[in-house]
């Protein structure tokens, strides 16, 4: 393969840092940014022009254009955009959730498969440098506890859907990946504060295993937290995403030993744009593709449907 030819479709928060990172590893990548599109034509522009490329307002226009997307449009558009260039033969990075239903999914999976293309879903937190480095120390984990905390407003957060498509689906692709066992059951409870969605969501998971995750998300805390503790046998991983640390407790003569496991930190965002990238160039399946992206979403919307069900179903904040 030739010069790979890239666009970024969705031009807001999120999408300016795709094409600026496309642009910033077009030498070393063997591939160029061809096209930033966005409805909003003086975002389009502005962002277009910072980084060098052509700027559209319909992504239409770039369907023939391209040999591979990065889709950071509202996840109500994920589908069908994604569709449209998976089916014009671009291969796709689409954001999570990767859709907002489980028959979109299966659809984009099935069209990529089909043409031999990329799709890739948008699980950053898998190429976060302290989620690597713990690889080696897992070790049948037994119990899992996860914190996402932030603000709807500070980091402009989508507000098409709630916290947990939003947020919490991190941390459900990480227990995924870590548990490697089948849902048994879900408890969960949703409150509604600021938005016409749950902005705040506390869910337990238990595995067929009989591994344990407890999960709490929030978009309208001031401060923010992004932490993992994975409890095993011998020890125990206390990782903090923010901060791209982690340390790892171990029992010795009835003393708790801390230590600080080594991280050669790196851009998330930077190793995930890469790594798509390599993948259509080498052909290769990439890390999260769309059969993991389902998966996340599987277990996510399972969990509305927990908290749609249950008595305290969206508790309204006064």
């Amino acid at each position: 393969m030739g010069k790979l030819k890239v666009g970024v479709i969705g031009a807001g928060h999120l999408g300016s840092l795709h094409a600026k990172i496309y642009h910033a590893i077009k030498k070393r990548s063997n591939m160029s940014l061809v096209g930033v599109c966005d409805t909003n034509k003086k975002v389009a522009k502005e962002i277009a022009k910072k980084y060098d490329t052509d700027y559209y307002t319909d992504y239409h226009d770039l369907l023939d254009k391209t040999d591979a997307v990065s889709i950071v449009v509202p996840t109500t558009s994920h589908y069908a955009v994604a569709k449209d260039f998976l089916s014009a033969g671009s291969h796709v990075l689409v954001e999570k959730p990767m859709t907002s239903t489980l028959e979109e999914a299966d659809e984009l999976i099935e069209i990529a498969k089909r043409n031999e293309l990329i799709l890739q879903v948008g699980h950053i937190e898998r190429f976060n440098s302290a989620v690597r480095a713990i690889e080696p120390l897992l070790d049948k984990p037994r119990f899992i506890e996860c914190q996402r905390l932030g603000s709807i407003k500070k980091k402009k957060r989508i507000k098409d859907v709630g916290v947990v498509l939003d947020l919490m689906i991190h941390d459900i692709d990480i227990i995924l990946g870590l548990v490697n066992s089948k849902v048994k059951n879900i408890e969960a409870v949703g409150m509604s504060t600021i938005s016409d969605h749950e902005d705040m969501a506390n869910v337990r998971l238990t595995f067929q295993n009989d591994v344990i995750a407890d999960i709490t998300a929030s978009r309208v805390t001031s401060e923010e937290t992004r932490k993992i503790r994975i409890f095993q046998e011998h020890s125990y991983i206390l990782l903090d995403y923010m901060h791209q640390e982690a340390f790892l407790f171990t029992k010795s003569n009835n003393t708790l030993n801390k230590d600080r496991i080594k991280i050669i930190k790196r851009q998330p965002l930077k190793v995930e744009l890469k790594a798509f990238v390599n993948c259509v160039h080498q052909k290769k399946r990439p890390v999260i593709s769309g059969h993991e992206g389902r998966q996340a979403l599987e277990v996510a919307l399972a969990i509305l449907d927990k908290i749609n069900s249950n008595d305290k179903k969206l508790l309204p904040f006064y």
